[in-house]
């Protein structure tokens, strides 16, 4: 495969793009992924290449390309960022280290990895945006192959675009890729609606179709009658938002008539408003449904004139007038800033426009829960907005539900503190009155304002807001609230016959504070006298520890009793942390190999049995208190060399010789096979083949099944890491 398409793409838009630094990265990329495959059964490196597409339509820089075409390789392979910064430059490199989730580290939760892939991905955005346009088009091409995944993955994965990375191009003002992943993720997670729906509007598109050149040709003749040149096309609406209007209306789809939208693209403003004025004497305009984003532009930089006007039968349409200049940023939105390398770091247009994220970044840093960080995420960033105006005419986004101390806090943070009244259209409200579009806010404050007031957490709705407030408290009362804490817990041991000395000591602190993300003994006292912490979750967490503590000395005294060690490690290279002389095994349900993350579980007389941190069997465990109390930390003793059984799954075109050639190359490499199992695929022409080596290492491993994976009609080897 060559990535010919892709430099055409470039060549169309700016034929004195670096070409030779893109074919320079398409054949790294190429090399690294050499021998992996999607499950689709295609080369990986047609991933990276059709992102780089995707985004080379949006006519971007370089810099962006190559990022797109090694955007994986860190992750997915052994190369490291600094091979990427040796070849590319830190451009690049800070691009691909910005993409780069964090699939190696362990969370608890999918939420919780949910919550931090989308925090480091807004710190990353915060350096160069382009991170998020390169997640934007990876995410794109994921969903275009959403339907060789299972039907349990297609809706997790299609639920995660429709929350997060639709809302994110729209905030971006890249509405081509907001509809197609709307309309994406509406088929897996409503299949039968979806297909219903695009039925039913099939049915009546050529009679659609002529009604709307009829109505493009009369708008036409029209402005050539006044002079005035224009460039006027039909959209059809997208499926999704056809749908959620169904939803919100309460009505069938033979009732939601705007399903088109005329656009009208002109030279100057001064246009933009002759056409109003020209089509609004031609049809009647419906009421309350004109829209003027040219004065008042949408954050995402959208500007347009919209109107809803009263065709034929009665039958509703909507007509959007913009210019070139303004039809450029509704197709490219922030891209368009990075379109012949328009856009740099320190931009000052661009960082205004990228106001809503900055105000994320301010807030989440102190948002530790993964609930409150996704609930305010979908709040800040996702909800519908309303605007609202400061005395001087400035308008204010807010999202729906806001209050005046939310727009106190807008404004700066001094004013919300300060906060003690507000005016809204020149009438006093209360603190906790809900805004609506159009209002004019006014803050009265005082210099004597002894700062926010703890009930106002119970109705601010931006993050912004609560963060500021819960940083007030935090930073004026801190000396009081580590004195309060400190008596709190104290009076709290003992009220729960406690060891007061013992639990106050410092060492036992820290370890419960390192739970709740808290480094330092002062910290963990001031979240106790300001409330961010309760007794009874720091009193739990001691308790835990504690009782577990005692079980776990008494388990692993009872396994030791019950069946003598006869060496300190059993020849596999682990470690139980802080214990010695303890038998252990490697579990063969999910075969562990060095440099895996690892747990062990005791077991009644057997030692300690070693899994994978992510085995079904220990996941079932952490979700039961009698057995968590069994397991333990191990490690890997790199020291004490071994060999490993490892179950490997090949799939391939099914044939004569198949096994034969796949047992040869193994043969080759004096690779010892335990077993072998092969089957044919039901209702396909593949065959699968699962194997058990005696492998040394990961590397050993590696090498094997790379291979493999070069044996004629070999199209995946994947290591089998539970049964």
């Amino acid at each position: 495969m060559e990535p010919a398409r892709l430099i055409r793409q470039i060549q169309c838009y700016n034929p004195n793009e670096d070409i030779e630094l893109v074919r320079k990265a398409y054949s790294f990329a190429d090399m690294a992924h050499a021998g992996q495959t999607r499950i689709s059964g295609e080369a990986y490196i047609v991933h990276p290449l059709e992102v780089a597409i995707i985004l080379a339509e949006l006519e971007l820089d370089t810099a962006t390309l190559v990022a797109a075409l090694l955007h994986d390789v860190v992750e997915d392979t052994g190369t490291t960022l600094d091979d990427i910064r040796r070849q590319f430059g830190d451009e690049v490199a800070l691009l691909v280290d910005g993409v780069t989730k964090l699939g190696r580290l362990q969370f608890m939760s999918k939420e919780e990895a949910q919550a931090e892939n989308l925090r480091k991905m807004f710190l990353a955005m915060a350096r160069d945006i382009r991170v998020l346009l390169i997640k934007l088009a990876d995410r794109l091409h994921n969903m275009r192959t959403l339907g060789h995944h299972s039907h349990e993955k297609q809706k997790e994965i299609a639920q995660e675009t429709l929350e997060i990375f639709a809302p994110l191009a729209h905030r971006l003002g890249i509405f081509r890729f907001k509809w197609e992943l709307e309309d994406l993720s509406f088929l897996y997670l409503e299949p039968e609606t979806y297909h219903e729906l695009s039925k039913r509007l099939k049915v009546k598109r050529k009679e659609r179709e002529e009604y709307v050149h009829h109505l493009i040709d009369m708008i036409r003749e029209g402005l050539d009658q006044v002079g005035i040149e224009a460039d006027i096309a039909g959209r059809p609406k997208n499926l999704y938002s056809i749908y959620t209007k169904m939803l919100k209306q309460g009505k069938d789809l033979d009732e939601i008539y705007d399903k088109i939208a005329i656009r009208v693209i002109v030279n100057s403003v001064r246009d933009c408003y002759g056409v109003l004025g020209i089509i609004h004497t031609m049809w009647k305009p419906l009421p309350g449904r004109f829209k003027d984003y040219i004065a008042m532009p949408k954050p995402n930089m959208y500007q347009s004139l919209h109107t809803t006007l009263i065709g034929r039968g009665g039958e509703p349409f909507e007509v959007q007038i913009r210019t070139w200049e303004m039809h450029r940023t509704a197709e490219y939105g922030i891209a368009a800033h990075w379109r012949y390398k328009e856009g740099k770091p320190g931009d000052k247009d661009l960082d205004e426009k990228l106001s809503w994220l900055r105000r994320i970044l301010e807030w989440q840093q102190d948002v530790k829960d993964t609930r409150e960080f996704m609930e305010s995420l979908r709040i800040d960033l996702f909800a519908d907005a309303v605007f609202v105006f400061t005395p001087k005419g400035d308008v204010i986004e807010l999202p729906r539900g806001a209050t005046p101390v939310d727009f106190a806090y807008r404004v700066h943070t001094e004013v919300g503190h300060r906060c003690v009244g507000a005016t809204v259209n020149g009438r006093i409200v209360p603190l906790d009155h809900q805004l609506v579009n159009g209002d004019i806010v006014r803050i009265i404050t005082s210099k004597q304002s002894a700062g926010p007031s703890r009930d106002w957490l119970n109705f601010v709705k931006t993050s912004q807001a609560k963060s500021r407030i819960k940083q007030w408290f935090k930073k004026e009362k801190r000396e009081e609230n580590i004195i309060r804490g400190r008596e709190i817990l104290e009076a709290e041991l003992k009220k729960n016959h406690l060891d007061v000395k013992e639990f106050l000591k410092d060492d036992c602190i820290l370890k419960i504070g390192q739970k709740f993300s808290l480094s330092k003994v002062e910290d963990v006292f001031a979240a106790l006298g300001d409330g961010a912490l309760t007794t009874n979750q720091v009193i739990g967490k001691m308790k835990e520890d504690f009782f577990r503590q005692k079980r776990l000395d008494d388990l692993l005294a009872r396994s030791v009793q019950q069946k003598p060690p006869t060496r300190k490690q059993t020849g596999y290279g682990v470690n139980v942390k802080g214990v010695q002389d303890v038998e252990t095994r490697l579990a063969h349900c999910c075969n562990p190999l060095p440099g895996d993350e690892i747990i062990g579980y005791i077991t009644r007389g057997k030692g300690v049995s070693v899994h994978r941190l992510d085995c079904p069997n220990i996941q079932a465990h952490f979700r039961h208190k009698t057995e968590i109390d069994r397991l333990v930390e191990v490690e890997w003793n790199y020291s004490n060399q071994g060999v490993y059984t490892v179950e490997i799954e090949v799939t391939a075109v099914d044939r004569p010789r198949l096994t034969m050639d796949v047992m040869g190359v193994i043969a080759e490499a004096h690779i010892p096979i335990n077993s072998i199992f092969s089957r044919a695929l039901r209702n396909s022409k593949l065959a699968s083949m699962k194997l058990k080596l005696e492998i040394k290492d990961p590397q050993h491993l590696q090498a094997i099944m790379q291979r493999i994976a070069k044996v004629r009609d070999v199209m995946e080897v994947r290591r089998i890491t539970h049964s």
